[in-house]
């Protein structure tokens, strides 16, 4: 069932207790009370079903699902490729403050980690300035959940030999692929002449009905938007619409937590929550499960002091809050004149809806002299139609190349240019950004939320390393678009923090000073405290990190239905 706190009863215990309930939480949640346990998840934002998710530009733009910054910024300190550092107040680290959290709006590019990603520190050796350490479990411990993930949240794809294949125990997706582009081959051939070697990508959007939840309809509108078949794998349309029903799980909704409370072992028994009145509620538990984004889960453990953790929960050896990573990268584009095409081809480039599921891992691993002196890690390029976003492309096309404003008859070719002349086609680079000392998160000593707490203070420092591993792989997305004949071509590494894809600052390690959690990613120090969001990972690995959050909390929900006394 579904419930706000101001109808909360305190006197109830739950076996477990979520605070998020996001693609690090629902897994958690899901696979417990399947097992019947009583469940409890806390979730900051609303409800909102496939009704409420509407195809409309202005409603996403206006952040309707996100935290104002009025209400609850994050402080955050950035670098300019000159090293010198600005602060600014923001807001654009919340992803989603509703059931299912940013999951709703996610594209579902979905790739697995490689057995590399697990020992990145051994397998590549260590990079001056960079916190790299291997993992404290591999790929085979991951790889099952990984399978259950395709299964349950709904993964869709095909399996194709490729020269960086990760090991799989299935042979391939349990969903078909969705419903491809008219110019894949395109790129499929424009890369197989170049050497390259291009593959269908998984998509965690079904092509299929399943599990009471309908197939994708292509509307064109899918990454930034609220799917309205509850075909995406959100983590409410895949499990905790699944988890409510078993009658085990009250998702309660409009609950902002601010402490965990500790007892005199250092243990966990409780959550203290602010709901929509501003009122305090306590939510009790024996088992407490953090999963509300990095950012967030840090800063609820820097503000939930005791006596057995007098500078924060798990903060003993001062480890909260460090090695934060985003994911680095950058982003190209091939600019396709219809008038250059022929009839056919100029109507194939116009179709909208169906997904250009391509990407490129050639260049995981690089071992170019002309680069580097030995092999390193290297990373993932998707190409992808972004959805249309007529207002948001009108605001940017209103600068010229020189960033004076255009107006006038400049101003109406460039528009009637790009939105009737010309397709534009896209390309995204996912790499590691390697963990530093100038990238974590504090709390802030003079701003606080509207409830009186201090807010995340957040500082994003580059490794110089991501953006030579960003602009080689650039550079190969531009080859492509050149290669599959855009008239026009371009792309840029960055160094700017990404909005959704954070992870680490309470990594998981075998050892309590270098790390915050264990291997099963409960918090050092206590018996019952565990953190299952992204935040865990000690590296990011050079994929969209929403796979391996999900695969993990199986994992984790595993753990802790064995401590309940399961199987």
């Amino acid at each position: 069932m579904t419930s706000k706190l101001t109808d909360f009863n305190e006197a109830r215990v739950f076996d477990v207790c979520v605070v998020g309930s996001g693609a690090g939480g629902a897994p958690i949640a899901y696979e417990l009370a399947m097992a019947g346990h009583r469940v409890a998840v806390l979730e900051k934002g609303g409800w909102y079903s496939e009704l409420d998710f509407k195809k409309d530009e202005m409603l996403f733009r206006r952040k309707t699902y996100r935290s104002k910054i009025a209400d609850e910024p994050h402080v955050l300190e950035k670098p300019d490729r000159n090293g010198n550092w600005s602060c600014i107040e923001t807001a654009r680290f919340w992803g989603g403050n509703l059931v299912g959290g940013a999951s709703n709006f996610m594209s579902g590019y979905f790739h697995r980690l490689k057995p590399e990603d697990f020992r990145l520190l051994s397998e590549f050796g260590p990079i001056e300035g960079a916190n790299i350490v291997d993992w404290p479990i591999d790929y085979d411990d991951l790889e099952p959940y990984y399978t259950k993930v395709e299964q349950l949240v709904g993964v869709s794809g095909k399996v194709v030999p490729h020269p960086n294949l990760e090991p799989r125990s299935t042979a391939d997706f349990p969903f078909p692929p969705t419903a491809e582009h008219a110019i894949a081959h395109w790129f499929d051939a424009a890369a197989s002449e170049l050497g390259f070697h291009p593959l269908p990508m998984a998509r965690a959007i079904l092509s299929q009905p399943y599990n009471d939840r309908d197939a994708c309809e292509y509307s064109g509108y899918c990454g930034s938007y609220g799917c309205r078949s509850g075909a995406k794998g959100g983590a409410r349309a895949a499990l905790l619409d699944h988890a409510v029903a078993t009658g085990n799980c009250d998702i309660i909704t409009h609950a902002k937590a601010y402490r965990i409370n500790t007892d005199h072992r250092g243990s966990a028994v409780s959550v203290d929550c602010y709901d929509d009145q501003g009122r305090s509620v306590r939510v009790r538990a024996g088992i407490i499960v953090i999963a509300c984004y990095s950012i967030e889960s840090i800063r609820l453990l820097l503000s939930s002091t005791g006596s057995k953790h007098p500078h924060g929960i798990g903060n003993h050896y001062r480890q909260v809050g460090k090695h934060l990573h985003c994911c680095a990268g950058g982003t190209g584009h091939g600019i396709f004149d219809l008038n250059r095409f022929t009839s056919r081809q100029s109507a194939d480039l116009k179709e909208r809806g169906p997904f250009f599921n391509r990407a490129l891992q050639d260049w995981y691993f690089i071992d170019d002299r002309a680069v580097c002196e030995k092999r390193i890690k290297g990373g993932t390029i998707d190409f992808v139609f972004d959805p249309p976003s007529p207002t948001a492309d009108a605001n940017a096309l209103k600068w010229d190349d020189n960033h004076d404003l255009l107006w006038g008859s400049d101003f109406k070719r460039r528009l009637k240019s790009h939105f009737v002349e010309t397709r534009d086609f896209k390309f995204e680079v996912f790499c590691d950004w390697l963990p530093n000392d100038d990238c974590h998160v504090s709390l802030d000593g003079s701003r606080t939320d509207k409830w009186g707490s201090p807010v995340a203070r957040i500082k994003v420092g580059y490794h110089p390393h991501d953006l030579k591993v960003a602009r080689y792989l650039v550079d190969k997305g531009i080859q492509v678009m050149k290669k599959m004949g855009a008239q026009r071509y371009f792309g840029n590494a960055f160094i700017a923090p990404t909005v959704n894809l954070i992870a680490g600052g309470l990594r998981f390690g075998r050892d309590a000073r270098s790390s915050v959690l264990d291997g099963d990613c409960r918090v050092h120090g206590t018996d019952n405290l565990f953190v299952t969001d992204g935040s865990f990972m000690p590296t990011g690995g050079s994929v969209t990190p929403t796979w391996t959050i999900y695969a993990n909390s199986f994992r984790v929900a595993d753990k802790i239905r064995r401590q309940l006394g399961g199987d």
